[in-house]
């Protein structure tokens, strides 16, 4: 069933958070309250008491909050390549659709913590896989840019994406671009749980992030 909301181009400079903890409506409804707008809520892989469902989706875009997907980042020191990146972005993508996200959202691929055995090529080809498989189900990929991406700024720059979330990490510019979320250190406890706080911001060129928002009856 297609979650309720509408596919819209992310507020400027108001604030958000991500976080691996399950938010029930009551706690997305306090977050809400709080003057938070949006949120980031993680995709399966592993770990899947923690992972997003249809039910916590709907709850968190009824209390106001704005919602987008990312996938959950592979473990510390794995290695990249372009099949590998396929298969997660169709992964991706396909627990995007489970869950009921529409076609043009923002769907996250998690790069970080590569393996420095790995080549910055293994790691281009595997961003551009993974960008290409969630751009042909429909969505509009991010790249959330982490630590030990073994990428320079202008590598970054030079894959397909047209979204970029910056990590808390200390990571190379996106020349002439920039980024359209912004995430910052250190992590906070708020409401029981651990959140990172991030804030949406248009990016050099204009571009902002694309999130699921239910406006009615709540305004940002």
């Amino acid at each position: 069933m297609p979650l309720p909301g509408q596919v819209q181009d992310a507020a400027s400079s108001v604030p958000g958070f991500d976080c691996d903890a399950v938010l029930s409506a009551d706690l997305a409804r306090q977050f809400f309250s709080q003057g938070y707008k949006f949120c980031l809520r993680y995709l399966s892989r592993a770990r899947a008491a923690q992972n997003l469902t249809a039910q916590e989706a709907t709850d968190i875009l009824n209390s106001g909050l704005a919602l987008m997907p990312v996938q959950h980042a592979r473990p510390p020191g794995w290695s990249p390549d372009a099949s590998l990146g396929h298969a997660d972005g169709q992964e991706a993508s396909a627990n995007a659709k489970a869950i009921g996200f529409p076609t043009g959202v923002n769907v996250w691929c998690d790069l970080e913590e590569v393996s420095t055995a790995a080549r910055a090529p293994d790691v281009t080809d595997y961003a551009q896989a993974w960008y290409h498989a969630a751009h042909a189900a429909g969505y509009s990929p991010g790249l959330y840019v982490g630590a030990a991406t073994l990428l320079s700024g202008q590598q970054l720059f030079d894959l397909p994406f047209r979204h970029y979330w910056r990590s808390s990490s200390r990571v190379p510019d996106i020349p002439r671009r920039g980024y359209q979320l912004i995430q910052f250190s250190p992590a906070i406890q708020l409401n029981g749980i651990a959140i990172d706080l991030d804030v949406a911001l248009p990016d050099n060129e204009g571009g902002s992030a694309r999130w699921l928002r239910a406006s009615a009856g709540h305004p940002l």
